[in-house]
């Protein structure tokens, strides 16, 4: 089995912290979003992964290449990197590693994270995971009929239709069937809003008798602003702890702190004079001092004194000292 991985986007709703750093590469809980995606996949699929395509621009560097790379060693497949210049809409970006649209495949947009037991039927041609949402009208959905095969997409209906919201991850029985029909929106240049939509290419699929049916998640975990990065960072400390991983380094320094689990806390981290937890991640070298840390997202090399926050995101080598509640501070700020 191959998995593609779009990934090109800029990440602007996560800016500043994207500035630096590719969202798919920012830490939650220590591991990068990208890499627990990966994971998690190969974990549920239960078959050998042989080769992951991440889908990046050219500007992202080579030290975010290999990163990605090394992401797909670790769990024993072939790693590769494909370009998507022009941000040309969905099925575009797929396309561009259609080397891997060959056989079983897995596409999985790399801005959201899962949980749950995946059930391949045997019966499918392909399936799509979807998650019962409140607010259908902000996602694209499915429509299914009384065989419990999907009869429609529908992208942010106005209307009511559905409350099944496709969470962006995919399963085709046989990729090729998906690279003749993105090939055919080429050739034919079917556009909606000026790109080449997925959605597009499935329902051209549907109509030629393929049999789509849903898959479910127990969790679907959004990271598209800072607000609901924290709040899956969170959840992820939830899943972590109660599997019983071991989330705080034995090389860090505490001193006259409490630490409330569930934490991750990375090696070189020095906390003294503070109360840190619950749901709280800091990354590497990182520095609490005089402060409260309640639920929030911390990177690497960063300083925090004399504060009380909460429900905040604070990017690397950040310097705060300040008394301030809430924080969304990218990469080398400083607040003293």
């Amino acid at each position: 089995m191959n998995i593609i991985i779009p990934m090109a986007g800029l990440g602007t709703r996560l800016r500043p912290h994207t500035l630096q750093t590719p969202k798919p590469l920012i830490p939650v809980a220590g591991k990068s979003i990208a890499e627990r995606l990966v994971r998690e996949i190969a974990q549920v699929m239960q078959q050998p992964i042989d080769k992951i395509s991440f889908i990046i621009k050219p500007s992202f560097g080579k030290d975010v290449e290999k990163q990605l790379l090394d992401i797909a060693l670790d769990i024993g497949a072939t790693g590769q990197i494909d370009y998507q210049t022009d941000a040309l809409g969905t099925a575009h970006a797929i396309y561009s590693a259609k080397s891997l649209l060959d056989g079983p495949v897995v596409v999985a947009y790399a801005d959201t994270l899962f949980k749950g037991a995946f059930d391949l039927d045997n019966n499918a041609d392909s399936i799509i995971w979807v998650k019962k949402v409140d607010k259908p009208e902000a996602f694209g959905v499915v429509k299914l009929n009384d065989k419990n095969e999907i009869e429609g997409f529908v992208e942010k209906p106005k209307e009511f239709v559905s409350d099944l919201a496709i969470i962006g991850i995919y399963y085709f029985k046989e990729g090729k069937q998906l690279k003749d029909e993105i090939q055919y929106l080429f050739d034919q240049n079917i556009r909606i809003g000026g790109e080449y939509q997925l959605t597009t290419a499935l329902e051209n699929m549907k109509r030629k008798g393929l049999i789509f049916k849903p898959g479910t998640v127990s969790d679907w975990m959004d990271f598209g602003n800072p607000k609901v990065a924290v709040e899956t960072n969170a959840k992820v400390l939830k899943y972590d702890f109660d599997e019983g991983k071991d989330l705080i380094s034995n090389n860090i320094k505490v001193v006259d702190s409490e630490i409330i689990e569930p934490c991750y806390i990375a090696d070189g981290v020095e906390i003294i004079n503070s109360t840190v937890g619950p749901y709280v991640s800091i990354g590497n070298g990182s520095k609490i001092e005089n402060s409260n840390v309640q639920n929030s997202l911390i990177q690497n090399h960063t300083t925090i004194k004399n504060a009380d926050i909460k429900d905040s995101m604070i990017g690397s080598f950040v310097k705060y000292d300040g008394n301030f509640e809430v924080l969304n501070l990218g990469d080398y700020s400083t607040l003293e």
